[in-house]
């Protein structure tokens, strides 16, 4: 089993920034995908960013060139730090972490608001 603690967000006001932590413990693989996803008010969980144990990252076409994602692989964190931020980026969002044969081991945290006002 993983578990995944988030810290961060908070309301902000919009262009403003903010950043969210991930911190994984338990039975870690040495090769993992963490992430960020996030779910606005009515809306279906979407991808955000993940990044991979080698540092490649993907991103959602709404917030590249704003958000940035990183990780430290000794203290097995994830990091967002979000730019620019918009109202429409409103939304709980959770960390994850996918792991083992066809990511098949996937795990969440119990999600952070982050609102942000116009």
């Amino acid at each position: 089993q993983v578990q995944l603690v988030e810290s961060g967000g908070g309301l902000v006001q919009a262009g403003g920034s903010l950043g969210l932590s991930c911190a994984a413990s338990g039975s870690i693989f040495s090769r993992n995908i963490m992430g960020w996803y996030r779910q606005g008010p009515g809306k279906q969980r979407e991808l955000v960013a993940t990044v991979t144990i080698g540092g490649s990252t993907n991103y959602a076409d709404s917030v590249k060139g704003r958000f940035v994602i990183s990780r430290d692989n000794v203290k097995n964190t994830a990091l967002l730090q979000m730019n620019s931020l918009k109202p429409e980026d409103t939304a709980v969002y959770y960390c994850n972490l996918k792991q083992g044969v066809y990511d098949r081991q996937n795990y969440w945290g119990q999600g952070t608001q982050v609102t942000v006002s116009s």
